[in-house]
């Protein structure tokens, strides 16, 4: 029999950027090795859709839901709780809260919101119903679309249809990681964190090692990159060989497997 492959949850994740002396930072996290997706990787923030991202009444501002439809190439309502669900795992894995009194401002101090940030962990509470007992607005204009990856078919015990977006650290806050997913949190930049998966001090799949590795070859600051409209094509990895003894393929799979194999290009 065959297996049939999972149809891969919708899911957004965020490069949440600053600028600094080196040049562009961007914050990573170094998930649990319990978790059962992506285990011990270092990632970028992020998380499956939640259902309540899809109903969510909220206060909105920024370019409206038809128009990252339009530039995510997915529906009106998908396109809602992919951006709401980019906001929520900010706030969950970082603590950064890209909301605001109204929709010329943003939250100074989220650490102000602590409870809720747990009880949103936990899915006490939807990101919908937060903004609204607090009187936020989503700030969606802070948020920008990058790319589109999903897992493949085989390999992994779940599936993700993943939708990257960048995004500017808030003056005024920080990112911490206190995400029970991650054992580490850092800021490093785009090179650095490729150097380590070179030398094999951490682990990169080929979505991060691929954003990482464009935003490397970025000169300029993250204004610079919050202005680059880029073109949203899904991209596809395949797993060749087998456990011990396996290779991904993708369009730049043969750089990724000469880092994965110590070996820069």
């Amino acid at each position: 029999m065959t297996d049939v492959p999972m149809t891969p949850r919708p899911a957004a994740t965020v490069m949440l950027l600053r600028d600094t002396d080196a040049g562009l930072a961007v914050f990573l996290l170094q998930r649990h090795r319990n978790m059962e997706f992506a285990p011990n990787m270092t990632v970028f923030p992020g998380g499956g859709v939640d259902d309540r991202d899809r109903r969510a009444d909220i206060n909105w501002a920024g370019p409206e839901p038809a128009w990252w439809a339009r530039r995510l190439g997915v529906g009106e309502d998908l396109a809602l709780a992919l951006v709401c669900t980019a906001a929520r795992e900010t706030f969950e894995e970082c603590g950064v809260l890209l909301a605001g009194p109204d929709e010329r401002s943003i939250v100074a101090d989220a650490g102000a919101y602590r409870g809720a940030r747990q009880e949103l962990a936990s899915r006490e509470l939807s990101f919908g119903d937060f903004l609204r007992r607090e009187d936020l607005v989503l700030r969606a204009d802070l948020l920008r679309p990058w790319a589109n990856w999903v897992t493949p078919p085989t390999g992994h015990r779940r599936r993700y249809d993943t939708y990257f977006f960048v995004a500017a650290l808030p003056q005024g806050q920080h990112a911490d990681g206190q995400t029970t997913e991650a054992v580490d949190a850092r800021w490093a930049t785009p090179g650095e964190a490729i150097e380590d998966f070179v030398a094999g001090r951490r682990f990169l799949l080929p979505p991060t090692w691929t954003q990482l590795d464009t935003l490397a070859k970025t000169t300029g600051t993250v204004a610079d990159v919050l202005a680059t409209e880029r073109e949203i094509v899904p991209m596809r990895t395949e797993v060749i060989g087998t456990e011990g003894n396996w290779s991904l393929q993708f369009f730049d799979s043969e750089r990724y497997e000469q880092a994965r194999r110590g070996r820069p290009w």
